[in-house]
């Protein structure tokens, strides 16, 4: 079943999913061949919509969004079956109150803390997304993939998908 969702609910949705799942693959050069590729986690996803990672002002994603700033991410928990399809286009910030809102102990794996010089916000303002979702939690999606698989019958209405219209 197709559900496109529009402003608030698109939103609410994107951050649901986008949370929930927290890894994103952040493909950028998006015209290379092949297109660069690296997991980020999502630090927050804001009201107006906007998804927001930690990266460092000398990564080589930092150097592909300053050429090009359209960049893709692919959320996927295969556990639970929810999956996030967003294209957009991704800006570097410097701003340092949002650095230290988006900023967590975590981080220091990565940085010399928030004040790391190193240390940029990218945020990617989606231009399109696509959600898929299970109707039902996982043990009744996966009873009706087997239902359909013993039966030949198509399965019935397993997932919730559809644009997001933000």
């Amino acid at each position: 079943m197709s559900t496109n969702l529009d402003n608030a609910d698109a939103i609410e949705k994107l951050k649901k999913l986008a949370k929930g799942i927290d890894f994103a693959m952040l493909a950028t050069a998006l015209k290379a061949v092949p297109i660069h590729m690296i997991p980020m986690s999502t630090k927050k996803v804001d009201d107006q919509g906007r998804i927001w990672f930690l990266s460092g002002r000398d990564s080589t994603h930092n150097k592909n969004i300053q050429q090009n700033s359209d960049v893709h991410l692919v959320y996927a928990n295969t556990g639970s079956m929810q999956f996030l399809n967003v294209y957009g286009a991704a800006e570097i910030s410097n701003d340092k109150q949002n650095l230290k809102e988006l900023y967590g102990k975590t981080d220091d794996a990565w940085f010399k803390g928030v004040d790391d010089p190193n240390l940029t916000a990218i945020c990617v303002t989606p231009k399109n997304a696509y959600h898929w979702d299970p109707k039902s939690n996982k043990l009744v999606t996966l009873f009706k993939m087997g239902y359909a698989a013993v039966t030949g019958q198509p399965p019935q209405e397993l997932m919730d998908q559809g644009e997001l219209k933000i």
